[in-house]
Protein backbone atom coordinates (compact mmCIF):
# COMPACT_ATOMS: atom_id res chain seq x y z
CA UNK A 1 0.00 0.00 0.00
CA UNK A 2 2.91 2.35 0.74
CA UNK A 3 5.30 1.35 -2.04
CA UNK A 4 2.78 0.82 -4.86
CA UNK A 5 1.53 3.81 -6.83
CA UNK A 6 -1.86 5.20 -5.91
CA UNK A 7 -3.22 4.44 -9.37
CA UNK A 8 -2.85 0.65 -9.01
CA UNK A 9 -2.41 0.25 -5.26
CA UNK A 10 -5.94 -1.09 -4.73
CA UNK A 11 -5.45 -3.81 -7.35
CA UNK A 12 -2.16 -5.01 -5.83
CA UNK A 13 -3.64 -5.05 -2.33
CA UNK A 14 -6.68 -6.96 -3.53
CA UNK A 15 -4.64 -9.63 -5.34
CA UNK A 16 -2.05 -10.07 -2.57
CA UNK A 17 -4.48 -10.23 0.34
CA UNK A 18 -6.94 -12.53 -1.43
CA UNK A 19 -4.12 -14.83 -2.55
CA UNK A 20 -2.74 -15.03 0.98
CA UNK A 21 -6.22 -15.78 2.34
CA UNK A 22 -6.69 -18.58 -0.21
CA UNK A 23 -3.29 -20.00 0.78
CA UNK A 24 -4.39 -19.97 4.42
CA UNK A 25 -7.67 -21.66 3.47
CA UNK A 26 -5.84 -24.40 1.56
CA UNK A 27 -3.51 -24.97 4.52
CA UNK A 28 -6.41 -25.15 6.92
CA UNK A 29 -8.45 -27.60 4.79
CA UNK A 30 -5.83 -29.93 3.34
CA UNK A 31 -3.10 -29.78 6.00
CA UNK A 32 -4.95 -29.56 9.30
CA UNK A 33 -8.40 -31.12 9.07
CA UNK A 34 -10.83 -31.43 6.16
CA UNK A 35 -14.35 -30.54 7.23
CA UNK A 36 -13.29 -28.87 10.47
CA UNK A 37 -15.95 -26.43 11.71
CA UNK A 38 -14.18 -25.21 14.85
CA UNK A 39 -12.74 -21.73 15.31
CA UNK A 40 -9.38 -21.32 13.57
CA UNK A 41 -7.03 -18.66 12.24
CA UNK A 42 -8.79 -18.24 8.87
CA UNK A 43 -11.80 -16.54 10.49
CA UNK A 44 -9.86 -13.42 11.56
CA UNK A 45 -7.97 -13.55 8.24
CA UNK A 46 -11.26 -13.28 6.34
CA UNK A 47 -12.24 -10.17 8.31
CA UNK A 48 -8.80 -8.57 7.90
CA UNK A 49 -8.89 -9.28 4.15
CA UNK A 50 -12.12 -7.32 3.89
CA UNK A 51 -10.69 -4.41 5.85
CA UNK A 52 -7.39 -4.20 3.94
CA UNK A 53 -9.05 -4.31 0.52
CA UNK A 54 -11.78 -1.86 1.55
CA UNK A 55 -9.16 0.55 2.87
CA UNK A 56 -7.14 0.29 -0.36
CA UNK A 57 -10.15 1.05 -2.56
CA UNK A 58 -11.24 3.94 -0.33
CA UNK A 59 -7.75 5.48 -0.42
CA UNK A 60 -7.68 5.06 -4.20
CA UNK A 61 -11.04 6.82 -4.53
CA UNK A 62 -10.03 9.64 -2.20
CA UNK A 63 -6.57 10.40 -3.60
CA UNK A 64 -6.86 9.67 -7.34
CA UNK A 65 -10.45 10.48 -8.34
CA UNK A 66 -12.51 13.63 -8.53
CA UNK A 67 -15.82 13.82 -6.72
CA UNK A 68 -17.68 13.79 -10.04
CA UNK A 69 -16.29 10.33 -10.76
CA UNK A 70 -17.58 8.85 -7.49
CA UNK A 71 -21.00 7.67 -6.42
CA UNK A 72 -22.46 9.29 -3.28
CA UNK A 73 -21.46 6.25 -1.20
CA UNK A 74 -17.93 6.19 -2.61
CA UNK A 75 -17.64 9.92 -1.96
CA UNK A 76 -18.64 9.40 1.69
CA UNK A 77 -16.21 6.49 2.15
CA UNK A 78 -13.29 8.08 0.26
CA UNK A 79 -10.15 8.64 2.36
CA UNK A 80 -8.42 11.95 1.60
CA UNK A 81 -5.24 11.31 3.61
CA UNK A 82 -2.98 8.26 3.84
CA UNK A 83 -3.49 6.70 7.32
CA UNK A 84 -0.55 6.44 9.71
CA UNK A 85 0.79 3.05 10.79
CA UNK A 86 -0.99 3.34 14.14
CA UNK A 87 -4.30 4.19 12.48
CA UNK A 88 -3.87 1.32 10.03
CA UNK A 89 -3.15 -1.27 12.73
CA UNK A 90 -5.91 0.06 14.97
CA UNK A 91 -8.47 -0.24 12.18
CA UNK A 92 -7.45 -3.76 11.19
CA UNK A 93 -6.63 -5.29 14.58
CA UNK A 94 -8.89 -3.60 17.12
CA UNK A 95 -10.14 -5.96 19.84
CA UNK A 96 -13.83 -5.45 19.01
CA UNK A 97 -13.81 -7.02 15.58
CA UNK A 98 -10.63 -9.07 15.32
CA UNK A 99 -12.37 -12.46 15.68
CA UNK A 100 -15.79 -12.19 14.03
CA UNK A 101 -15.94 -8.68 12.63
CA UNK A 102 -18.12 -7.24 11.38
CA UNK A 103 -16.30 -5.19 8.77
CA UNK A 104 -16.75 -1.43 8.90
CA UNK A 105 -15.51 1.49 6.83
CA UNK A 106 -12.36 3.31 7.87
CA UNK A 107 -14.13 6.67 8.09
CA UNK A 108 -16.80 5.29 10.43
CA UNK A 109 -14.17 3.69 12.64
CA UNK A 110 -12.07 6.87 12.71
CA UNK A 111 -15.13 8.94 13.65
CA UNK A 112 -15.79 6.53 16.52
CA UNK A 113 -12.18 6.75 17.78
CA UNK A 114 -12.11 10.56 17.56
CA UNK A 115 -15.54 10.87 19.19
CA UNK A 116 -17.13 12.65 16.23
CA UNK A 117 -19.43 9.82 15.19
CA UNK A 118 -22.44 11.15 17.10
CA UNK A 119 -22.69 14.79 16.03
CA UNK A 120 -23.15 14.54 12.22
CA UNK A 121 -25.69 11.73 12.48
CA UNK A 122 -27.43 13.61 15.27
CA UNK A 123 -27.78 16.73 13.12
CA UNK A 124 -28.99 14.78 10.08
CA UNK A 125 -31.61 12.64 11.82
CA UNK A 126 -32.83 14.49 14.91
CA UNK A 127 -34.79 17.71 14.92
CA UNK A 128 -36.85 19.95 17.14
CA UNK A 129 -37.49 18.64 20.61
CA UNK A 130 -35.49 15.48 20.02
CA UNK A 131 -32.47 17.57 19.08
CA UNK A 132 -32.56 19.48 22.33
CA UNK A 133 -33.19 16.35 24.34
CA UNK A 134 -30.18 14.38 23.09
CA UNK A 135 -27.76 17.11 22.15
CA UNK A 136 -25.94 17.41 25.47
CA UNK A 137 -25.21 13.70 26.04
CA UNK A 138 -23.95 10.81 23.99
CA UNK A 139 -26.57 8.11 23.29
CA UNK A 140 -26.37 4.99 25.42
CA UNK A 141 -26.21 1.54 23.78
CA UNK A 142 -27.37 -0.23 26.95
CA UNK A 143 -30.86 -1.20 25.79
CA UNK A 144 -29.66 -2.39 22.39
CA UNK A 145 -26.83 -4.41 23.91
CA UNK A 146 -29.21 -6.13 26.33
CA UNK A 147 -31.66 -6.84 23.52
CA UNK A 148 -28.93 -8.32 21.31
CA UNK A 149 -27.57 -10.46 24.13
CA UNK A 150 -31.06 -11.85 24.68
CA UNK A 151 -31.25 -12.61 20.96
CA UNK A 152 -27.92 -14.42 21.28
CA UNK A 153 -29.21 -16.54 24.17
CA UNK A 154 -32.39 -17.52 22.31
CA UNK A 155 -30.50 -18.27 19.09
CA UNK A 156 -27.97 -20.44 20.89
CA UNK A 157 -30.69 -22.36 22.73
CA UNK A 158 -32.60 -23.02 19.50
CA UNK A 159 -29.49 -24.15 17.67
CA UNK A 160 -28.32 -26.51 20.43
CA UNK A 161 -31.83 -27.96 20.72
CA UNK A 162 -32.44 -28.59 17.01
CA UNK A 163 -29.06 -29.08 15.32
CA UNK A 164 -28.86 -32.76 16.33
CA UNK A 165 -32.52 -33.45 15.56
CA UNK A 166 -32.47 -31.98 12.04
CA UNK A 167 -29.02 -32.51 10.48
CA UNK A 168 -28.70 -31.41 6.85
CA UNK A 169 -26.65 -34.54 6.10
CA UNK A 170 -29.79 -36.63 6.64
CA UNK A 171 -31.22 -35.12 3.42
CA UNK A 172 -28.75 -37.21 1.35
CA UNK A 173 -29.19 -40.44 3.29
CA UNK A 174 -30.13 -43.26 0.92
CA UNK A 175 -32.88 -44.66 3.14
CA UNK A 176 -34.38 -41.20 3.67
CA UNK A 177 -34.36 -40.37 -0.05
CA UNK A 178 -35.82 -43.72 -1.13
CA UNK A 179 -38.55 -43.93 1.51
CA UNK A 180 -39.66 -40.30 1.89
CA UNK A 181 -42.05 -38.56 -0.53
CA UNK A 182 -40.52 -35.64 -2.37
CA UNK A 183 -42.72 -32.99 -0.74
CA UNK A 184 -41.63 -34.21 2.71
CA UNK A 185 -37.99 -34.02 1.60
CA UNK A 186 -38.59 -30.38 0.68
CA UNK A 187 -40.12 -29.66 4.09
CA UNK A 188 -37.31 -31.45 5.90
CA UNK A 189 -34.64 -29.49 4.03
CA UNK A 190 -36.34 -26.21 4.93
CA UNK A 191 -36.59 -27.19 8.61
CA UNK A 192 -32.95 -28.36 8.66
CA UNK A 193 -31.77 -25.02 7.26
CA UNK A 194 -34.08 -23.18 9.65
CA UNK A 195 -32.44 -25.03 12.56
CA UNK A 196 -28.95 -24.24 11.23
CA UNK A 197 -29.32 -20.47 10.83
CA UNK A 198 -29.44 -19.60 14.58
CA UNK A 199 -25.74 -20.50 14.78
CA UNK A 200 -24.96 -17.54 12.53
CA UNK A 201 -27.53 -15.37 14.29
CA UNK A 202 -25.70 -16.01 17.57
CA UNK A 203 -22.20 -15.21 16.28
CA UNK A 204 -23.06 -12.08 14.31
CA UNK A 205 -25.42 -10.64 16.91
CA UNK A 206 -22.83 -11.19 19.64
CA UNK A 207 -20.16 -9.46 17.54
CA UNK A 208 -22.54 -6.53 16.97
CA UNK A 209 -23.32 -6.32 20.70
CA UNK A 210 -19.60 -6.24 21.55
CA UNK A 211 -19.04 -3.29 19.23
CA UNK A 212 -22.11 -1.49 20.58
CA UNK A 213 -20.97 -2.04 24.17
CA UNK A 214 -17.71 -0.32 23.25
CA UNK A 215 -19.68 2.62 21.82
CA UNK A 216 -19.30 1.76 18.13
CA UNK A 217 -22.28 1.33 15.82
CA UNK A 218 -24.36 4.46 16.39
CA UNK A 219 -26.43 5.21 13.27
CA UNK A 220 -28.58 8.21 14.11
CA UNK A 221 -32.00 8.41 15.74
CA UNK A 222 -35.41 6.93 15.08
CA UNK A 223 -38.45 9.15 14.62
CA UNK A 224 -39.29 8.84 18.32
CA UNK A 225 -35.82 10.08 19.29
CA UNK A 226 -34.43 6.70 20.37
CA UNK A 227 -30.86 5.98 19.20
CA UNK A 228 -30.18 3.44 16.48
CA UNK A 229 -27.23 1.09 16.92
CA UNK A 230 -27.27 -0.78 13.62
CA UNK A 231 -24.43 0.91 11.71
CA UNK A 232 -22.43 -2.32 11.46
CA UNK A 233 -25.19 -4.87 12.12
CA UNK A 234 -24.67 -8.00 10.06
CA UNK A 235 -28.20 -9.33 9.75
CA UNK A 236 -31.92 -8.62 10.17
CA UNK A 237 -33.49 -11.84 11.40
CA UNK A 238 -37.15 -11.12 10.65
CA UNK A 239 -36.36 -9.82 7.17
CA UNK A 240 -34.40 -13.01 6.52
CA UNK A 241 -37.07 -15.42 7.70
CA UNK A 242 -39.88 -13.57 5.89
CA UNK A 243 -37.97 -12.62 2.73
CA UNK A 244 -40.11 -12.74 -0.41
CA UNK A 245 -37.24 -12.67 -2.91
CA UNK A 246 -33.78 -14.12 -3.31
CA UNK A 247 -32.29 -10.62 -3.33
CA UNK A 248 -34.13 -9.59 -0.18
CA UNK A 249 -32.74 -12.62 1.65
CA UNK A 250 -29.17 -11.85 0.54
CA UNK A 251 -29.53 -8.15 1.37
CA UNK A 252 -30.31 -8.98 5.00
CA UNK A 253 -27.85 -11.86 5.45
CA UNK A 254 -24.20 -11.09 6.32
CA UNK A 255 -24.87 -7.45 5.45
CA UNK A 256 -21.35 -6.09 5.89
CA UNK A 257 -19.82 -8.79 3.69
CA UNK A 258 -22.48 -8.07 1.05
CA UNK A 259 -21.57 -4.37 1.18
CA UNK A 260 -17.88 -5.25 0.84
CA UNK A 261 -18.60 -7.41 -2.22
CA UNK A 262 -20.69 -4.63 -3.71
CA UNK A 263 -18.11 -1.90 -3.15
CA UNK A 264 -14.97 -3.73 -4.29
CA UNK A 265 -16.44 -5.91 -7.04
CA UNK A 266 -20.03 -5.37 -8.19
CA UNK A 267 -19.80 -1.60 -8.67
CA UNK A 268 -16.38 -1.79 -10.33
CA UNK A 269 -16.56 -4.89 -12.52
CA UNK A 270 -17.25 -4.04 -16.15
CA UNK A 271 -18.10 -7.57 -17.35
CA UNK A 272 -20.93 -9.58 -15.75
CA UNK A 273 -20.68 -8.11 -12.24
CA UNK A 274 -23.20 -10.59 -10.78
CA UNK A 275 -21.13 -13.65 -11.71
CA UNK A 276 -17.89 -11.95 -10.66
CA UNK A 277 -19.37 -11.05 -7.26
CA UNK A 278 -20.55 -14.60 -6.56
CA UNK A 279 -17.17 -15.99 -7.64
CA UNK A 280 -15.32 -13.60 -5.34
CA UNK A 281 -17.64 -14.56 -2.49
CA UNK A 282 -16.84 -18.25 -3.04
CA UNK A 283 -13.09 -17.58 -3.10
CA UNK A 284 -13.32 -15.48 0.06
CA UNK A 285 -15.28 -18.15 1.95
CA UNK A 286 -12.78 -20.92 1.29
CA UNK A 287 -11.71 -23.77 -0.96
CA UNK A 288 -14.35 -26.38 -0.22
CA UNK A 289 -16.03 -27.47 -3.48
CA UNK A 290 -19.45 -27.05 -1.88
CA UNK A 291 -18.87 -23.30 -1.62
CA UNK A 292 -18.38 -23.02 -5.36
CA UNK A 293 -21.42 -25.17 -6.13
CA UNK A 294 -23.49 -22.93 -3.86
CA UNK A 295 -22.37 -19.66 -5.40
CA UNK A 296 -22.56 -20.93 -8.98
CA UNK A 297 -26.12 -22.00 -8.24
CA UNK A 298 -26.68 -18.59 -6.67
CA UNK A 299 -25.87 -16.90 -9.99
CA UNK A 300 -28.63 -18.83 -11.75
CA UNK A 301 -31.05 -18.23 -8.88
CA UNK A 302 -30.40 -14.49 -8.88
CA UNK A 303 -30.90 -14.13 -12.62
CA UNK A 304 -34.09 -16.21 -12.57
CA UNK A 305 -35.50 -14.34 -9.56
CA UNK A 306 -34.76 -11.02 -11.24
CA UNK A 307 -36.55 -12.14 -14.42
CA UNK A 308 -39.61 -13.32 -12.50
CA UNK A 309 -39.78 -10.13 -10.46
CA UNK A 310 -39.54 -7.85 -13.50
CA UNK A 311 -41.98 -9.77 -15.71
CA UNK A 312 -44.55 -11.33 -13.38
CA UNK A 313 -44.72 -9.16 -10.25
CA UNK A 314 -46.40 -6.14 -11.93
CA UNK A 315 -49.50 -8.26 -12.69
CA UNK A 316 -50.01 -8.90 -8.95
CA UNK A 317 -49.82 -5.27 -7.85
CA UNK A 318 -53.29 -4.38 -9.09
CA UNK A 319 -54.91 -5.17 -5.71
CA UNK A 320 -53.95 -5.99 -2.14
CA UNK A 321 -55.38 -9.51 -2.32
CA UNK A 322 -53.31 -10.33 -5.41
CA UNK A 323 -50.22 -8.90 -3.78
CA UNK A 324 -50.78 -10.97 -0.62
CA UNK A 325 -51.05 -14.13 -2.72
CA UNK A 326 -47.87 -13.17 -4.57
CA UNK A 327 -46.04 -12.54 -1.28
CA UNK A 328 -47.02 -15.93 0.15
CA UNK A 329 -45.98 -17.80 -2.99
CA UNK A 330 -42.69 -15.93 -3.34
CA UNK A 331 -41.92 -16.42 0.36
CA UNK A 332 -42.29 -20.19 0.04
CA UNK A 333 -40.35 -20.19 -3.24
CA UNK A 334 -37.55 -18.10 -1.73
CA UNK A 335 -37.15 -20.35 1.30
CA UNK A 336 -37.03 -23.47 -0.88
CA UNK A 337 -34.59 -21.85 -3.32
CA UNK A 338 -32.31 -20.70 -0.51
CA UNK A 339 -32.32 -24.14 1.12
CA UNK A 340 -31.61 -25.81 -2.23
CA UNK A 341 -28.81 -23.38 -3.04
CA UNK A 342 -27.10 -23.49 0.36
CA UNK A 343 -27.16 -27.28 0.84
CA UNK A 344 -23.68 -27.80 -0.76
CA UNK A 345 -22.34 -24.98 1.43
CA UNK A 346 -23.17 -27.15 4.45
CA UNK A 347 -22.25 -30.51 2.92
CA UNK A 348 -18.86 -29.13 1.74
CA UNK A 349 -17.69 -32.08 -0.39
CA UNK A 350 -18.47 -32.72 -4.06
CA UNK A 351 -19.92 -36.21 -3.60
CA UNK A 352 -22.68 -35.40 -1.06
CA UNK A 353 -23.49 -32.13 -2.83
CA UNK A 354 -24.02 -33.74 -6.24
CA UNK A 355 -25.86 -36.61 -4.58
CA UNK A 356 -28.25 -34.09 -3.05
CA UNK A 357 -28.84 -32.31 -6.37
CA UNK A 358 -29.38 -35.65 -8.12
CA UNK A 359 -31.98 -36.62 -5.53
CA UNK A 360 -33.83 -33.44 -6.51
CA UNK A 361 -33.20 -34.17 -10.22
CA UNK A 362 -31.48 -30.76 -10.55
CA UNK A 363 -35.04 -29.42 -10.81
CA UNK A 364 -34.35 -25.85 -9.66
CA UNK A 365 -31.28 -25.58 -11.90
CA UNK A 366 -33.42 -26.55 -14.90
CA UNK A 367 -36.24 -24.25 -13.80
CA UNK A 368 -33.84 -21.30 -13.47
CA UNK A 369 -32.37 -21.98 -16.91
CA UNK A 370 -35.84 -22.16 -18.47
CA UNK A 371 -36.92 -18.96 -16.70
CA UNK A 372 -33.88 -17.00 -17.86
CA UNK A 373 -34.35 -18.19 -21.46
CA UNK A 374 -38.10 -17.47 -21.59
CA UNK A 375 -38.43 -14.26 -19.58
CA UNK A 376 -36.43 -11.25 -20.80
CA UNK A 377 -34.77 -9.03 -18.23
CA UNK A 378 -32.55 -6.00 -18.50
CA UNK A 379 -29.44 -5.67 -16.42
CA UNK A 380 -29.44 -3.13 -13.61
CA UNK A 381 -26.72 -1.07 -15.30
CA UNK A 382 -28.68 -0.93 -18.54
CA UNK A 383 -31.78 0.22 -16.68
CA UNK A 384 -29.80 2.89 -14.86
CA UNK A 385 -28.28 4.05 -18.12
CA UNK A 386 -31.71 4.30 -19.75
CA UNK A 387 -33.00 6.28 -16.79
CA UNK A 388 -30.08 8.67 -17.14
CA UNK A 389 -30.51 8.92 -20.90
CA UNK A 390 -34.24 9.61 -20.58
CA UNK A 391 -33.95 13.16 -19.16
CA UNK A 392 -31.16 13.93 -21.64
CA UNK A 393 -33.37 12.87 -24.55
CA UNK A 394 -36.24 14.92 -23.17
CA UNK A 395 -33.91 17.88 -22.91
CA UNK A 396 -32.74 17.44 -26.49
CA UNK A 397 -36.34 17.20 -27.70
CA UNK A 398 -37.24 20.36 -25.79
CA UNK A 399 -34.26 22.18 -27.28
CA UNK A 400 -35.18 20.89 -30.73
CA UNK A 401 -38.77 22.08 -30.25
CA UNK A 402 -37.58 25.49 -29.11
CA UNK A 403 -35.23 25.65 -32.08
CA UNK A 404 -38.02 24.71 -34.52
CA UNK A 405 -40.40 27.27 -33.00
CA UNK A 406 -37.71 29.92 -33.29
CA UNK A 407 -37.15 29.03 -36.95
CA UNK A 408 -40.89 29.22 -37.64
CA UNK A 409 -41.10 32.65 -36.03
CA UNK A 410 -38.19 33.83 -38.13
CA UNK A 411 -39.78 32.49 -41.32
CA UNK A 412 -43.06 34.21 -40.50
CA UNK A 413 -41.23 37.50 -39.98
CA UNK A 414 -39.44 37.09 -43.29
CA UNK A 415 -42.74 36.45 -45.10
CA UNK A 416 -44.31 39.49 -43.47
CA UNK A 417 -41.40 41.63 -44.49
Amino acid sequence: MVFAGLEHMHKYCFIVTLSYLILCQITRVYVFDYGMYSADFTGPMMVITQKITSLAFEIHDGLTKRDAQLTPTQKYLAIRRMPSLLEYLSYNCNFMGILAGPTCSYNDYKAFIEGTGYQPRHQENANGKENGKYKQSEPSPKNDVISKLCTCAVSLAIYLSLCKLLPVEHAVDDDFVSSTPFHLQVIYLYLAMLALRPKYYFVWTLADAINNAAGFGFNGYNKDGSPRWDLISNLRILDIEFATSFKSFLDNWNIQTALWLKRVCYERCAINPTAATFLLSAMWHGVYPGYYLTFLTGIAMTMAARAVRHNIRPYFLVSDSYKNVYDVVTWASTQIAISYTVAPFVLLAVGPSLKFYRSWYFCLHLLCLLTVLVLPVKSRRRQAKEQQDGPQKDGLQDNQTDHNSTDNNCNQKDKAT
